[in-house]
């Protein structure tokens, strides 16, 4: 079965800035918060203070994964530069998301020197508390003018793809009815949705609640670092997979991307059991499970 890793990172050096302050490497894959907190963010083995796309291609590679998504994750710091010059060097394996803070003062113009120097496709905007802008800027509305003078420029983009990581349920970034408003507003551009909303152990009815919203021609969602998200359970996931089923319920096999977040989630997981407890569940046909893996990252990202 042909695979697409729709979610993953790859960063030159830590530089993250959250709702702890900025985030700094410490070495052996570790970052200290300014509150003095650590956080293993690279597995043992694949780097120091960075997880470069040699380290990726490895895993890919071991686990017969043939592209890749690179997305931009706040945690590690904006890598813009890097990743756009690791797609253009190995286009045949990856696609890059651009990422801005849109409070910056020179916003537009950043997204502009996306669009027309790196030739930008993938603009991704981790709106999140738990490691978004929402964790370091007062609460906003995610389809607010500062928000929405970016995606009129980004819709104006030949096939491109919005991102949005709006963060758990019980989150304020948690905006489902703006998600719902901007596709709707923007028919012809493809949004994705990241870590099936992020959802925690407790989380089935608030996402029973939720999913509806997102059933729009132009969305998706993806499963990256679900297990992570539903911890503490042990492999197979069920928790993760009774999610996933009523994921698919709601919205269609035809909408769910599968990801994994990597590297930070690799600090918990093994790569392959992050594919293997949904290739060997009876959540989706053969047919269901090619879409997944492959052939609806193709639609979302005009792969």
């Amino acid at each position: 079965m042909k695979i697409i890793d729709a979610h993953a990172h790859i960063f030159e050096h830590i530089t993250g800035l959250g709702r702890a302050g900025e985030f700094r490497a410490i070495g052996n894959g570790v970052g200290k918060w300014a509150d003095g907190s650590t956080m293993q963010v690279v597995p043992e083995g694949y780097g120091d203070k960075e997880f470069l796309v040699e380290s990726l291609l490895k895993i890919l590679d071991d686990n017969n994964v043939e592209k890749a998504i690179l997305l931009q994750g706040i945690l590690y710091g904006f890598q813009n530069e890097y990743i756009h010059e690791v797609a253009k060097e190995h286009s045949d394996r990856f696609k890059a998301a651009v990422t801005l803070d849109p409070f910056c003062k020179d916003a537009l113009k950043i997204l502009e020197h996306f669009i027309v120097d790196f030739d930008s496709k993938i603009f991704k905007f981790e709106i999140s508390i738990g490691g978004g802008m929402m964790g370091y800027h007062d609460d906003f509305i995610i389809d607010s003018e500062v928000m929405d003078r970016l995606y009129r420029r980004i819709n104006e983009v030949e096939n491109a793809t919005l991102v949005l990581d709006i963060g758990s349920p019980s989150m304020a970034s948690c905006q489902i009815e703006a998600v719902a408003r901007i596709a709707k507003k923007y028919p012809d551009l493809n949004i994705v949705i990241c870590h099936l909303l992020a959802p925690h152990k407790e989380d089935e009815e608030a996402l029973k609640i939720a999913l509806p919203y997102l059933k729009a021609t132009n969305v998706w969602i993806d499963l990256s670092a679900l297990p992570w998200n539903t911890a503490p359970e042990d492999y197979p996931f069920p928790v993760s997979l009774k999610f996933i089923k009523l994921a698919k319920d709601i919205l269609g096999a035809d909408k769910i991307i599968w990801g994994t977040d990597s590297p930070a989630v690799l600090t918990k997981f093994d790569y392959k059991d992050l594919y293997t407890y949904i290739m060997e569940s009876d959540v989706f046909t053969e047919k269901e499970l090619e879409a997944v893996f492959y052939d609806n990252a193709v639609k979302a990202y005009y792969i």
